[in-house]
């Protein structure tokens, strides 16, 4: 393992410095390209038609591509850029100091107007949904909203990425229609 380490470690220098990591170091797309190395003799079988070189540069590609994209997400950014609601700010010696929750206002969900309102513009605008979507643009909307991809999406539909891209597209002009048309002047 040390051996082939050693041998492809300039590789995976290489094919780490052709590729930008938001938010990190380029020492890092090379530690998770090792990994793709450490994966690919892992997996690697001698029964298969491909040589190991070219086995181990296609998972040391796709080991940066997953990390490039895992970073991308940004998954993990609320947990790790929270602001505590029920403390005080770090360092404050204060006793007046308040939390914020002690200045924020409380949730307007509560309030008994602002739901019925709410559920007044939610019945509006799925029965707009339902008089304005071709079958197609409601079976893509349907499915986005349940979290599937473009591609199980038009798996499921028997057509293009694409096809599901436009009329998600064609779906949000018609829901932003419906809005601008719903929308209160305040006349104060």
């Amino acid at each position: 393992m040390d051996r082939l380490i050693d041998r492809y470690r300039g590789f995976v220098r290489l094919k780490a410095s052709s590729f930008f990591l938001v938010g990190g170091e380029s020492d890092d797309l090379v530690q998770e390209g090792l990994v793709g190395l450490f994966k690919a003799v892992r997996d690697y079988r001698h029964d298969r038609q491909a040589s190991f070189r070219s086995f181990a540069e296609l998972c040391i590609h796709r080991q940066i591509i997953s990390a490039i994209k895992s970073s991308m997400r940004q998954k993990h950014a609320p947990l790790n850029t929270y602001v505590s609601f029920s403390h005080t700010r770090a360092g404050a010696n204060n006793d007046q100091e308040m939390s914020l929750a002690d200045v924020l206002p409380g949730d307007p969900a509560g309030d008994p107007v602002n739901q019925a309102i709410s559920s007044e513009e939610l019945r509006a605008l799925v029965g707009c949904l339902q008089r304005v979507l071709s079958p197609l643009e409601s079976g893509v909307l349907t499915m986005y909203l349940e979290g599937r991809s473009y591609e199980e999406i038009a798996d499921h539909l028997d057509c293009t990425p694409k096809t599901v891209d436009n009329a998600l597209q064609r779906v949000k002009r018609k829901v932003a229609g419906h809005l601008r048309s719903r929308e209160v002047v305040d006349l104060r």
